[in-house]
């Protein structure tokens, strides 16, 4: 079988299989197949100059193709970065404390502009916070608005 394919594939097919592998990925859109269509190309190439085996050829283009998917995952892939839950929603909203709040117990706070829909929360702090204090939020734990003495 490989006799067959040493006698059989030239350095032509794997140019066209090289294009034909980049046309496929314009289809797509995802540049996932890119990498293994150029390193079709670049075996091609190198089979023009070398006159390789067909074994090496092969592992050539699979060394090769790895390289790319490697790069692809590495500065292609899109990774969206997200924040779970509403964990950093509205950090900048600022309010006064309405019950002290003592460091890891509750207090309320009522905040200048609604915060997921309320003005009137349930807050913690790391710090003694004395009622009519000015606050901001700096996190969000589920029904849990942790904030901090606003710093003048």
């Amino acid at each position: 079988m490989i006799e067959f394919l040493n006698e059989t594939v030239l350095w032509w097919h794997w140019i066209v299989f090289g294009i034909g592998l980049l046309i496929l990925d314009m289809t797509m859109g995802t540049f996932f197949i890119l990498g293994l269509g150029v390193a079709a190309i670049i075996v091609g190439v190198l089979d023009i100059y070398l006159g390789l085996s067909f074994t090496v050829e092969l592992t050539i283009w699979m060394i090769l193709s790895i390289l790319a998917i490697a790069a692809w995952f590495k500065w292609f892939r899109e990774n969206p970065i997200t924040d779970s839950g509403q964990s950093n929603y509205r950090l900048d909203t600022l309010g006064i404390v309405m019950e002290d709040i003592q460091p890891h117990s509750r207090g309320k706070v009522t905040f200048d502009t609604p915060v997921l829909g309320n003005t009137s929360w349930h807050a913690i702090s790391k710090v003694d916070i004395d009622k009519g204090t000015r606050v901001q939020i700096v996190q969000i734990n589920g029904q849990l608005i942790e904030v901090e003495p606003l710093q003048s």
